[in-house]
């Protein structure tokens, strides 16, 4: 991995970021999230948590998930382009993690494209598996996502491998 040039400021997300987080989203998805549902994500929704990642006061990334009891799911990360295989993504994933593990989750999922290899490699290193596959998940084109899962967050094992993989980061 490239050593990160800049340091990424992540901060919950506000509706003032909903701007610039669908700018982000148009550069990273054919298929984009309107804002009324990051709006009701953020002001609505008690079992969402989303966050912005700042780069120079620019917001480059942002990442979601629900928390209910012990299960968590990740529903969106992102991260622009231009900014792609610097470890930003990595770093909102594990923060998406902590804050997973902070509201007492201890299972995670998400879904990511079957051609999304690079996202697939970054969730495998974190102890996610496949478990299923969800035909014809993406609208766009049709494409199946892969269901992803971690769990035994709680765990030492989990909570040393998440550890070991931060102080890498360093």
């Amino acid at each position: 991995m490239k050593s990160l040039s800049r340091s990424l400021e992540i901060s919950p997300m506000r509706t003032a970021d909903i701007g610039d987080v669908l700018r982000v989203e148009a550069l990273c998805f054919s298929t984009t999230w309107p804002r009324n549902a990051f709006h009701n994500e953020i002001t609505d929704n008690k079992l969402a948590h989303y966050f912005v990642g700042r780069c120079e006061d620019d917001i480059i990334a942002y990442g979601g998930l629900w928390v209910i009891l012990e299960d968590a799911h990740i529903t969106t990360v992102a991260v622009t382009p231009s900014y792609q295989g610097q470890g930003y993504g990595e770093r909102m994933l594990i923060h998406l993690l902590d804050e997973a593990i902070e509201r007492g989750a201890s299972w995670i999922t998400l879904e990511v494209r079957e051609s999304n290899i690079t996202a697939q490699k970054l969730y495998k290193k974190y102890g996610f598996s496949v478990v299923n596959t969800r035909r014809g998940y993406y609208s766009d084109n049709d494409e199946n996502a892969l269901v992803m899962w971690a769990g035994n967050l709680k765990g030492t094992v989990y909570r040393n491998r998440l550890a070991t993989l931060k102080e890498g980061l360093r």
